[in-house]
């Protein structure tokens, strides 16, 4: 969009003695999309327009197509209108993304190059020091407040303790930002996201699965920490698993039956170290932080598995899928899907809202602060 802007693309333009701001005319961005490596083709360039009006980040200025059409048509993004959906996790991005960029191009900024037991961490600043400054520039009234947003970036994943052991406090503790907001991101990227949601064939299969016939030495992934019991779960495809006949156990006694080779190897020991319930998670003062993940899954899944009930835990994380990207780890409980509260549920049921559910996957995890 901006870049839209900066190329004059995006402007007022007159159409039936009629001004319509800030639009484009859709021709003249399919154009735009090629000339500039955004789209190959025109078809995915028409693709990848219909993609962002199917998640309403643009419009037609009268609302009278509901399509993309590659024709002499006025579009508008609803960012540059006022229409543009925000949701509670939408601001909250949006705010940490106007704060990085007013701390990146200061001079003197608080974010540094900084050293914790002989590691360096880019962006970092400490948590005291970001009260300071949010005052300061008047981002917030008083330190409370300055907390409150602090806590709330922490818990969408836009800032993290350096070594992640800490929610945001006003202290000397060591943070950085987790979002680098200025890496672009190709639109292409959008359409990796195929249509397919069916079910995994068994109603009990514990995976949001992830690779289909992978490459040699790229076929697994590790379930539990680094000891000398780590064992390796093979990564399939959701549609890869067939009927169980029955076994409700999240880990199989025996390997499925897969339509393809290899069998996957399933790791019957938890990484959980002991059982955690519900009212221990949620009791006041307890140990634990939420976080939020925004999870865009690939074209072969998310990337993780679910395993157990009330509540459902991480059991394993592909390092080089979606979920790792959005920072999800072993061991963190499953509080929310989609908006869905799923602490009373068990993981099949957790696996289906997931399987049925829309690409863009949004999770509420629980973990233990070390």
């Amino acid at each position: 969009r901006l870049r839209l802007h900066d190329g004059k693309l995006v402007k007022d333009r007159r159409y039936h003695l009629r001004t319509y701001p800030n639009c484009f005319v859709a021709k003249e961005l399919t154009d735009w999309l090629i000339d500039h490596k955004e789209a190959p083709d025109r078809e995915t360039g028409i693709r990848l327009m219909q993609k962002l009006m199917d998640h309403y980040i643009i419009h037609h200025v009268c609302d009278e197509h509901s399509d993309y059409k590659d024709a002499k048509l006025l579009y508008r993004f609803r960012k540059d209108d006022g229409t543009f959906p925000l949701s509670k996790d939408v601001k909250v991005f949006l705010r940490g993304q106007s704060l990085y960029e007013k701390l990146v191009s200061v001079e003197e900024s608080i974010l540094k190059v900084r050293e914790e037991n002989s590691v360096k961490y880019q962006r970092t600043f400490l948590g005291s020091e970001m009260i300071d400054w949010l005052i300061q520039e008047g981002e917030v009234k008083n330190r409370q407040e300055a907390v409150e947003l602090g806590r709330a970036l922490l818990e969408h994943g836009i800032i993290q303790h350096v070594s992640n052991r800490h929610h945001f406090f006003d202290s000397d503790i060591l943070y950085h930002f987790w979002i680098n907001f200025r890496r672009r991101r190709r639109l292409t990227e959008l359409l990796n996201e195929n249509s397919s949601r069916a079910l995994s064939e068994s109603p009990d299969s514990p995976f949001c699965l992830r690779k289909l016939n992978p490459e040699p030495g790229n076929t697994s992934f590790l379930s539990v920490q680094t000891n000398k019991e780590i064992k390796v779960v093979s990564a399939v495809r959701r549609s890869s698993i067939t009927s169980l006949s029955g076994n409700s156990n999240a880990y199989f006694s025996a390997p499925p039956t897969l339509v393809f080779p290899p069998v996957a190897e399933c790791n019957p020991k938890s990484v959980l170290k002991r059982p955690v319930t519900n009212e221990e998670l949620l009791s006041p003062g307890a140990p634990y932080v939420k976080k939020t993940l925004t999870i865009v899954g690939d074209a072969v899944g998310w990337g993780f598995v679910v395993r157990g009930g009330r509540p459902c835990h991480i059991q394993a994380v592909d390092p080089g899928g979606p979920a790792a990207a959005a920072g999800m780890k072993v061991c963190q409980f499953v509080f929310s899907v989609n908006g869905v509260y799923v602490l009373h549920l068990d993981y099949q049921t957790i696996s289906s809202l997931i399987m049925t559910g829309p690409r863009t996957l949004v999770m509420e995890v629980m973990e233990a602060i070390e």
